[in-house]
């Protein structure tokens, strides 16, 4: 009986720290879908009347909403702080650990990129220690279609747009102007490439662009779990033959995995 009022008086005038800890406790119960204040009580441990002190300071501040007939919501406060947390951490800064990650492994150049219009935006590049220098560079721009890592970008579009997006990537006159005997390939080979890539969550640069090149990429996903940006993994033939290829997949997916985790990805 000591014990449950020393806890009754514990819970009944929470300061400091304590406090802190028992309202992200009630936030991250509501996230988690608890809905009334029996049951983020129960969750987080606290008596229905400290609960309800929380919640109520919480919806005054705009960190939680009450809506009729539903109950608790995560409230506009947070969405404001969670657009603000994205803008004030850029890409580049938050990506660049994972991508000298892979360049430690690989040997071969990295690429973090993101999609402009029908572009591909290169946002920095980690040199490679295999092979020649690869000609391209951060502030580069490339057809989507014509590149793994924007090929990546696409994997969420419908069938529609990759057509568009690969007819406008041909070539003026039919030929490449970095690999003028390179034979185009067809629609249709690109439509099919396009869907094991969907199913597999990668794309492949099979020299499609510039000869000799070639390249593993994959996505960067946000909290909405929209596509913001790619990561590739890109070689010489020569140290890119398809049975690395294949084996970098699970690799490059598993860090932009790690990536879209920290834009708030929940798998």
């Amino acid at each position: 009986m000591q014990e449950d009022a020393a806890k009754n008086t514990k819970d009944a005038a929470p300061t400091g720290t304590q406090t802190l800890l028992r309202g992200l406790g009630v936030v991250q119960a509501v996230a988690s879908g608890a809905r009334d204040l029996k049951e983020i009580a129960r969750l987080i441990g606290t008596t229905r009347s400290t609960t309800h002190r929380l919640a109520s300071c919480l919806v005054d501040e705009r960190y939680l909403r009450v809506v009729p007939q539903i109950g608790y919501l995560l409230g506009p406060k947070l969405i404001e702080l969670g657009f603000q947390a994205r803008e004030e951490l850029p890409l580049v800064t938050l990506a660049g650990p994972y991508l000298d990650e892979l360049s430690a492994l690989t040997g071969d150049t990295i690429h973090l990129a993101i999609r402009e219009g029908d572009e591909v935006l290169y946002l920095h590049k980690n040199p490679g220690r295999n092979g020649p220098e690869m000609r391209s560079r951060v502030g580069h721009r490339m057809p989507l279609a014509r590149t793994g890592i924007g090929k990546a970008l696409m994997l969420d579009d419908a069938q529609e747009e990759w057509q568009r997006l690969y007819e406008v990537s041909l070539p003026a006159g039919g030929k490449n102007q970095f690999w003028p005997q390179h034979p185009e390939q067809s629609w249709e080979q690109f439509r099919q490439r396009m869907v094991e890539y969907v199913a597999g969550g990668y794309a492949f640069d099979l020299e499609d662009n510039e000869p000799s090149i070639r390249c593993v990429a994959a996505p960067i996903r946000d909290a909405s779990r929209r596509i913001v940006a790619g990561i590739s993994i890109a070689s010489t033939v020569p140290y890119m033959p398809l049975e690395k290829m294949a084996e970098l997949i699970p690799l490059i997916k598993g860090v932009t995995a790690r990536l879209s985790a920290e834009l708030g990805l929940k798998v």
